[in-house]
């Protein structure tokens, strides 16, 4: 089953509460921390994640883009994400950070640049519950996809299989009505959507219409 992960980075942050509502189709909810310091971009902080996780029954799935994940990272698990997301590029000690975020109740997973490789990270994955390859670089929304991603999602994917893991794949930047395919048919299954859900006049309909795209062509195996 594919899952789209609405991001809350593309709403109007003067209605968060209403945006994050009006996306409650959505498996989850996507939320970009970003410091300044690892991403050239400054967005919101455990704040503003604890008034969303109490404004929406769909749960969060943070992002974070921030220097020090071993140090912040455990408490958006305490303002109430769901799934917390670290860098490998920023990590000091993943398997570590991975096990407190789990051990906290919550879904643990790392992401990695456009640029940075997976295999390297082959023997960590049974720690995680998602993988989430970068498909632009992090920092900003609105950016345009890019392909050269593509074979990083396919290698993602057959080393995930070649282990029996049950972990979700997701990818995340230029997402669209134009894109999901190509990375479904890569092996993601978990599927980010800024301006392609929330610039549009019906945010539900077209986190249904994106859903549907992706399982047409094969959507992965999120369980």
């Amino acid at each position: 089953m594919a899952q789209i992960f609405p991001s809350i980075l593309s709403a109007d942050f003067s209605r968060l509460a209403e945006e994050a509502r009006a996306v409650e189709g959505a498996e989850w909810l996507h939320v970009d921390v970003m410091d300044n310091h690892f991403v050239p971009n400054l967005t919101l902080g455990v704040p503003v994640v604890e008034s969303l996780a109490r404004a929406t029954t769909t749960p969060l799935d943070c992002h974070l883009m921030i220097e020090e994940p071993d140090r912040w990272a455990p408490q958006y698990v305490e303002a109430g994400a769901g799934s917390v997301t670290f860098h490998a590029e920023a990590v000091a000690a993943p398997v570590r950070l991975a096990r407190e975020i789990r051990a906290k109740g919550a879904r643990a997973s790392m992401a990695l640049k456009p640029a940075t490789p997976v295999e390297p990270y082959e023997d960590l994955l049974s720690e995680l519950d998602m993988l989430l390859v970068m498909t632009v670089e992090p920092g900003f929304g609105g950016q345009a996809f890019l392909d050269i991603t593509l074979p990083k999602i396919r290698r993602a994917r057959q080393l995930i299989d070649k282990h029996g893991l049950e972990l979700w794949l997701q990818v995340d930047g230029g997402v669209s009505a134009q894109t999901i395919e190509r990375c479904a048919e890569a092996g993601a299954d978990v599927f980010v959507a800024g301006s392609a859900v929330y610039g549009t006049d019906d945010p539900a309909a077209a986190v249904s219409a994106l859903r549907r795209q992706a399982e047409e062509v094969g959507g992965g195996c999120a369980h």
